[in-house]
């Protein structure tokens, strides 16, 4: 039974063959995949509120001949208290596979235990590999050369990644990068910067500790090839939200800190952003921004998922 809780639930080798089939599922939409889960009914167990991440798993499980069950956690008996050994077990009876979002990432590895279906990470507080596959996917759609594996492009490359470098962006970025083999510097106030967790889970997965944390932003994006963000106050820290704002005032993506970074540099975000906070306006509209193209490939990506765990 295969699992996809973290980037590297998958070897290089398998991540590569997920690029490739997102390229071909995306050029042959409505064409290519259409029986993969023929019959089946995917279930999506859902502790946050999202829109991309819903609806593309919603769409592309669809697209795959499957049924998409959404699953609100309030309205079900795990809100309610039972357990997740007893919820896994009564729903690998009914369904297919199970698409979790939600927050600790020790929810998502207990479902796996005890799950006997595909168990996939929509998002934990830890990591959101769904997220970087599609990022990656979206940066090497460009870098790739002909005849080139789309997962070669990304080696070497650097991604400065800014604002709030504890949060599960930051550390799938630490551990994807890591696996991709891309130069990731990461950059924001003390305090904020990568935690003993994802350290540890490098080194369990035999990759290198080689990512670079700073206070200066300036320093993290100089020749980056792509700089990031994401929302300085995640769903879960609204009380720390003044504080927070005030921390990370100075680490804005504007056209100043786009300047130190390569001369055809990217900016990508995850989505949704909050303008004039973590990217300026200026930055966020100009044709450096291809967050459109990473928010339309979670369909493709996700559908290369789930098909490459069935």
């Amino acid at each position: 039974m295969r699992h996809f809780l973290k980037e590297t639930d998958f070897s290089h080798d398998e991540a590569a063959a997920v690029f490739q089939n997102a390229a071909n599922l995306k050029a042959q939409r409505g064409k290519l995949g259409r029986g993969t889960l023929d019959g089946q009914t995917w279930g999506l167990l859902f502790a946050k509120s999202s829109t991309r991440t819903r609806v593309s798993f919603e769409v592309g499980i669809h697209e795959l001949g499957a049924h998409p069950m959404y699953l609100d956690q309030r309205t079900t008996q795990i809100g309610r208290g039972e357990t997740i050994s007893d919820t896994a077990r009564v729903l690998s009876r009914y369904i297919h596979g199970l698409v979790i979002r939600t927050y600790g990432h020790e929810i998502v590895e207990e479902f796996a235990q005890f799950a006997t279906v595909p168990v996939v990470n929509a998002l934990t507080d830890f990591l959101h590999p769904c997220q970087i596959y599609t990022d990656a996917f979206t940066l090497a759609e460009r870098w790739a050369k002909p005849g080139q594996r789309l997962i070669d492009s990304l080696k070497g490359k650097k991604l400065a990644y800014i604002g709030d470098c504890s949060n599960n962006m930051a550390n799938s970025w630490i551990l994807g990068g890591a696996m991709f083999g891309m130069k990731i510097a990461l950059s924001g106030p003390a305090g904020y910067g990568p935690g003993v967790e994802i350290r540890k889970q490098l080194a369990n997965d035999g990759l290198e500790d080689n990512f670079l944390f700073t206070t200066d932003p300036l320093e993290a994006a100089a020749d980056a090839d792509v700089l990031y963000t994401d929302v300085w106050v995640s769903m879960g820290q609204e009380a720390e939200e003044a504080e927070r704002l005030t921390n990370f005032k100075p680490y804005t993506i504007d056209a100043k800190l786009m300047a130190a970074a390569k001369k055809d540099a990217l900016f990508m975000h995850c989505l949704p952003a909050h303008i004039g906070m973590e990217v300026s306006q200026e930055v966020y509209e100009s044709p450096a921004s291809i967050i459109f193209d990473q928010a339309e490939n979670r369909l493709h990506v996700q559908k290369a998922i789930v098909s490459a765990l069935v």
